[in-house]
């Protein structure tokens, strides 16, 4: 289904769903623009209007949550193809730029999963930001080409459907941003405003090496004294 503009697709369908207006067998929403978009830890989504791929796909519960930031992450990173990597938990890098963002939302009542949404965010056709996200980019910026988003979103959600068979752990760990070698993190407050990323120069950095993932999502790192450190994705920053 698309609609050609809405606040957020993600708070969209759980409206039509709450109102049992969502048809029974459609599974994806779209929108040509969002007046409202949401990304991680209270973030928003710039995007200019008919420029970019929005979109909030229903998906079947799982037991692991994190497993659908795992799914939907290594689909959109088969879509757009080499160079492309995945920065813990989900976001979309070329680079040290991010060019998309998940955000996994999960409707839980009593002690059962309902379902899950994982909206999507994918810089297409826009080439310029007012936001102040640091560091965005778009497939254009990239290719200096410009692409069909109807045609794109066709082929995103055929692979989602198709990664959603498969077991796309090793994957999703082999294609993670800065895997090789030490890079900067800080830790990370989490009352302070929302950011996944600190800039150069912050106090308190230390350097370290990603070691692994765990499937309940939090990322393990190694540190220079060959400390091992597990953080949660709201207790650690990157260091761009």
């Amino acid at each position: 289904m698309k609609v050609e503009r809405t606040d957020s697709t993600n708070t969209l369908l759980k409206e039509l769903l709450a109102r049992g207006e969502w048809p029974e067998n459609e599974h994806l929403l779209y929108a040509g623009y969002q007046t409202a978009g949401r990304g991680q830890t209270g973030n928003g989504w710039e995007s200019e209007e008919g420029k970019n791929l929005l979109c909030s796909i229903l998906l079947p519960p799982r037991q692991n949550l994190f497993e659908l930031n795992v799914v939907v992450a290594v689909a959109v990173r088969r879509l757009l193809g080499d160079g492309f990597t995945i920065k813990w938990p989900n976001d979309i890098y070329w680079g040290d730029k991010k060019v998309a963002g998940i955000l996994i939302e999960n409707a839980i009542i009593g002690n059962e999963l309902k379902y899950s949404i994982a909206g999507i965010g994918l810089n297409v056709n826009q080439t310029e930001w007012r936001s102040d996200a640091p560091n965005p980019v778009s497939l254009k910026q990239i290719t200096d080409k410009a692409y069909a988003i109807d045609e794109m979103m066709q082929g995103l959600y055929a692979e989602v459907q198709k990664v959603l068979h498969e077991d796309v752990w090793e994957e999703y760990k082999n294609h993670l941003y800065r895997k090789e070698g030490f890079w900067p993190f800080v830790e990370r407050a989490v009352s302070v405003a929302p950011t996944m990323n600190a800039c150069e120069g912050t106090e308190g950095a230390f350097m370290a090496q990603i070691q692994d993932v765990l499937p309940t999502g939090e990322i393990v790192l190694r540190d220079e004294n060959n400390k091992e450190r597990i953080y949660h994705f709201k207790q650690i920053r990157y260091v761009l």
